[in-house]
């Protein structure tokens, strides 16, 4: 019963950070395609993503030391 939570766990951060790599890679898409194509949208969009994730894994970390 305990290596079955453990693999959950595992999997559970395994896909959290995958989904932290896809955001990353979605902001800096968005920032290089809105600098090359001159779109302030995209800039941005890319500015919010990277900007939200940088907060998120900041705030996290604190949160999980208290």
């Amino acid at each position: 019963m305990k290596g079955d939570k453990e693999r959950q766990e595992v999997s559970l951060i395994g896909r959290l950070l995958s989904m932290e790599v896809l955001i990353l890679l979605m902001g800096i898409a968005s920032l290089v395609t809105g600098i090359i194509n001159s779109r302030p949208a995209n800039i941005v969009a890319g500015i919010l993503l990277l900007l939200s994730l940088f907060l998120l894994n900041t705030l996290g970390r604190r949160w999980l030391h208290h």
